[in-house]
């Protein structure tokens, strides 16, 4: 078996964990993929592989290479899209990092169509509300909200959205809508505390006037699945992106108040790993996100007044 080969079938080995997933994957006997991999092994000097009966594990030898030899064949085949032309659908795995709450809100639900155009494509997605090592979980591309600290990311703004203090009609009912900042601290407040978007104390700004409060609440959530939970509990009012409800914003679950005053809107961006280029899969990936996103949350859209019309 010629090395390129060897090495394909030691990629699709990690990426699935498994002899036999990547003897299917190749239409090939498992003893084959066996054998290719130790071919693999015996002409670079070193051990890929830790065996058990329960899982295939990289050695740190292994995932060294694994990185380098999946980027390496990620370019080739991007050189025979470019040679075919773009009628070409993609091919190989793409593993995208998102959070959780946003990429069952925005993402999933429309994957679909992605899929059906791109059908030797896998796509794994990493959902985590942390920030996670792009380069040690072996990730394409991150769809990443709020201002990139790390400058050094290849990265590119794709949307943005309003933040906005919203809940229940029911919840507005029975402790009356807010109608300036200051009203704030007669309401219960259900605090957001994630480091990249949340906390107590908030800056509004309307026109010349500035006001800083901060939110009273007894409930403290670090996760948005947890967040909306709460709001659709009717526990509190929220001060929250319109990424995280927007849905229901539209159908009127939950009601945005004090919209002629302005809160730090929240960018999203489609990241990459530092020091490569994005691959033709991760750059269609990116710009499927940009349209299923726009126009509500396109990054010239921010007006600074208004509700959330209806798609």
């Amino acid at each position: 078996m010629d090395r390129l080969a060897a090495i394909e079938i030691f990629i699709r080995v990690v990426d699935t964990g498994s002899f036999s997933a990547a003897a299917r994957h190749f239409d090939i006997g498992q003893p084959a993929v066996s054998k290719a991999v130790a071919q693999l092994e015996e002409w670079l000097g070193v051990k890929l592989l830790l065996r058990s009966t329960r899982a295939l594990t990289p050695t740190e030898a292994g995932q060294n290479f694994y990185q380098r030899a999946r980027r390496a064949v990620e370019e080739a085949d991007e050189a025979v899209l470019a040679a075919r032309g773009t009628a070409a659908g993609l091919t190989g795995k793409l593993r995208v990092s998102a959070a959780v709450c946003f990429a069952r809100l925005h993402i999933v639900p429309r994957l679909p169509a992605f899929l059906e155009l791109h059908p030797d494509l896998d796509l794994e997605l990493v959902l985590d509300d942390r920030n996670i090592d792009l380069v040690e979980e072996g990730i394409d591309l991150a769809l990443r909200m709020g201002e990139l600290a790390d400058s050094n990311m290849t990265a590119r703004r794709i949307g943005i959205a309003r933040r906005r203090v919203l809940a229940t009609p029911a919840y507005f009912e029975r402790h009356g809508m807010p109608q300036t900042p200051d009203d704030l601290s007669a309401h219960r407040a259900v605090v957001y505390t994630c480091d990249l978007g949340g906390g107590e104390d908030w800056r509004f700004r309307k026109e010349a006037t500035e006001l800083l409060v901060r939110l009273q609440g007894r409930v403290r959530i670090s996760a948005t699945e947890g967040l909306r939970a709460a709001v659709f509990a009717d526990m509190g009012l929220v001060v929250a992106s319109e990424w995280a409800f927007w849905p229901e914003l539209k159908s009127g679950v939950v009601v945005s108040v004090m919209d002629d005053w302005m809160l730090p809107p929240i960018p999203l961006s489609a990241v990459y790993p530092t020091g490569r280029l994005a691959s033709s899969k991760a750059r269609q990936f990116t710009a499927f996100v940009e349209a299923c996103l726009a126009p509500e949350f396109a990054p010239e859209r921010m007006t600074g007044h208004g509700r959330p019309q209806a798609a």
